[in-house]
This record gives structure tokens, C-alpha cells and sequence, in this order.
């Protein structure tokens, strides 16, 4: 079992094809600059989940991949703190963190609201952010919330990433959800009327991870009944 697991590189998600709008500009700004600017050495994302905090760590990913001319980077998703730990945490005398990170260039942390409360596992975090921070190696961490509402997260942590560059996305504006799910639209290869979109922006839970389901369901739903996806479909199956 691999404890911590791979970012290969992957076009999918990279700077280039990152949807840009006023509520993420922001943070895309800063985890352009901790690419390529020496000076900046630490980046804080936290927004709600589907807003795009994890395709900014893959576009940082393949950045640092393409400056190391690697294929793929490491990174932990504290989703995965079972797998590493197999629910088990143990004081080591080796941390499986560090040791995995030994000797990487940068640090890439999803989903740090998901930190356990347990002492071991924070102070495996606490020395493995510290070590990367006293050498000026590249930090990208992720999380639900801002340092200051994380839970279990040490003060000395949370005081050095308000130094650092902190943003927040927010994509709940009709603009950017628009935006958003006609690029979602078009990766699919799938034609979304404009029209349905904003049907749906007025009539479903407008988070985006549901619209995503929702716009795969009403694709398959289409394929299956040999029907163009129009208003009049849509309003059909979401009476359903």
C-alpha cells in the first residue's frame, strides 16, 4: 500500500485549463507565483469542496514536474488518512511522512481540515511542515476552511501560513458556476444548452459537485433515450 500517493502529470488539470473567474482569481495568481517565484516558498487554498483546490495542486504538480523534468509528484489527501495509518497511529521513530518526502522539492497537502486529533499524527505534520519551512522548500497546503478554523492544527503552523499567501475561491456566483459547468460540458464533449444551465443554476442545489452528477445524469439519461439534451428533457427528468 502506498502512504503517500502520486499527482502524475496530467493535462486535465493544469494552469492553462484552470476556468478563471473573479471569485478564484485570486488564489490561481498565488499558485502561479509559488511556481515560479523563488522568493514565495508557502501557499494556503481553502474554499468549499469542488471549487477547484485540487486542480491548482495538480497544476503545481505538473509545474514542479516539468521544472525537475519528472513524470510525477507526491502528495498526501488527508482523505486518505486511513490508508496511511490503517486507522492505526502509533508514535515511530521514523514519521511515514517524512520518509516519504525525504529529499522532495515540495510539499503538497489536500484537504488539511481532515487532520485527526491525535498526537502522533500531529506532531509527524507539525515536524514535516517545519522541516520543509526551515529549508525554503515550496508548501501548498488545502483546506476547507482558513488557518484559523482548522482543527488540530498547531498555532506555530497556523502563524506561519498567515505569513505566507493565503486565498480563498468562492465560486458561488452565477458567472463562475456558468463558466464552470460549460468547460465541464465541453471536456465531456457533451452540447449543454445554454439555456439548461441556467435552468439548473435556478432550479437545483447550486454546489458544484451535485451539478456535476447532475450534468453526468442528464447525459447518460440522454444517450439512453436517443434524445438532444434541451430544456424540455431536462425539466422532464428532474420531475422524475
Amino acid at each position: 500500500m502506498q502512504l503517500v500517493f502520486d499527482f502524475p502529470v496530467d493535462a486535465k488539470f493544469s494552469f492553462d485549463n484552470f476556468v478563471l473567474c473573479s471569485g478564484n482569481e485570486t488564489a490561481f495568481q498565488f499558485a502561479k507565483l509559488l511556481a515560479t517565484d523563488d522568493s514565495k516558498n508557502l501557499l494556503f487554498i481553502h474554499g468549499p469542496s469542488g471549487s477547484g483546490k485540487t486542480h491548482l495542486l495538480h497544476a503545481l504538480a505538473g509545474a514542479f514536474c516539468s521544472q525537475a523534468r519528472r513524470t510525477s509528484f507526491p502528495y498526501v489527501s488527508l482523505k486518505e488518512i486511513d490508508n496511511i495509518y490503517h486507522g492505526d497511529y502509533p508514535g515511530e521513530a521514523v514519521s511515514k511522512l517524512a520518509e516519504r518526502f525525504r529529499d522532495e522539492p515540495a510539499l503538497l497537502i489536500d484537504d488539511i481540515h481532515l487532520l485527526p486529533d491525535n498526537p502522533h499524527v500531529r506532531s509527524e505534520f507539525w515536524q514535516l511542515f517545519n522541516d520543509f519551512h526551515d529549508a525554503s522548500r515550496k508548501i501548498a497546503i488545502t483546506g476547507l476552511n482558513p488557518p484559523r478554523e482548522i482543527l488540530h492544527l498547531d498555532d506555530h503552523i497556523v502563524s506561519r501560513l498567515l505569513w505566507g499567501l493565503v486565498a480563498k475561491v468562492d465560486i458561488t456566483d452565477d458567472d463562475s458556476l456558468r463558466m464552470i459547468m460549460k468547460k465541464l460540458a465541453n471536456d465531456r464533449n457533451i452540447l449543454f444548452p445554454e439555456n439548461v444551465i441556467d435552468y439548473l443554476l435556478i432550479h437545483t442545489r447550486r454546489e458544484l459537485p451535485p451539478l456535476i452528477e447532475l450534468l453526468e445524469h442528464i447525459h447518460r439519461h440522454s444517450l439512453a433515450t436517443g434524445r438532444k439534451i434541451t430544456l424540455k428533457l431536462v425539466r422532464e427528468l428532474l420531475e422524475l
